[in-house]
């Protein structure tokens, strides 16, 4: 063997120290580098940007029916309140486990009452374009939302577990705002 040929193949094995992997192995590396980082990322995704949920239940009729499909996203509510009509995914633990979707009626420190079926917010009539119908039951007596609180209601009034039972919710509750109706297809878009 010549001294150049000696000098590369000790210089071979100086840059690549470590002996090639077994077929299996650099499988398993493969694997372990894509799905740990797909993982971590969906992760992230869901805890701190958004997630899944599915309507159970009429009480967003008409704007969301049971059954639809859609995305939360979570990251609105940490940079600014809520706002008046947004609908929000919370949690009510006097509810149980399960999570609701309602839509803001009443902000912080604002009064809130129903009379004849028609929602005033500090004395004046609410204008709330997404119903079919008054609310029902048509009256509740004058209530304060608490700072850092909300009033939420269904869309279907009449079908709705919501603050007129269980009072205002506090902002830490808000899941998140729905934001993306994915399924089924013919419904798909933007929440309103």
């Amino acid at each position: 063997m010549s001294d150049a040929n000696a000098q590369d193949e000790q210089n071979s094995s100086v840059r690549n120290p470590v002996p090639p992997r077994s077929g299996l192995g650099r499988a398993l590396r493969e694997l372990l580098e894509t799905i740990v980082p797909a993982l971590l990322i969906a992760v992230l995704i869901n805890v701190f940007l958004g997630q899944a949920t599915r309507v159970d239940g009429q009480s967003m009729e008409p704007s969301l029916y049971t059954d639809e499909r859609l995305v939360v996203e979570k990251l609105s509510y940490r940079l600014h309140g809520p706002h008046r009509f947004d609908i929000v995914v919370i949690r009510v633990p006097s509810q149980g486990d399960d999570l609701l979707i309602k839509r803001v009626i009443g902000l912080p420190g604002e009064t809130v009452e129903i009379r004849d079926g028609i929602v005033y917010i500090n004395d004046v009539a609410l204008e709330e374009k997404f119903l079919e119908q008054r609310t029902s039951p048509g009256r509740i007596a004058r209530i304060t939302v608490p700072p850092l609180y909300v009033f939420v209601m269904g869309d279907n009034r009449g079908q709705s577990n919501d603050s007129r039972s269980f009072g205002p919710v506090p902002i830490e509750n808000i899941i998140g705002r729905a934001w993306l109706a994915y399924w089924p297809l013919d419904s798909a878009g933007l929440v309103h």
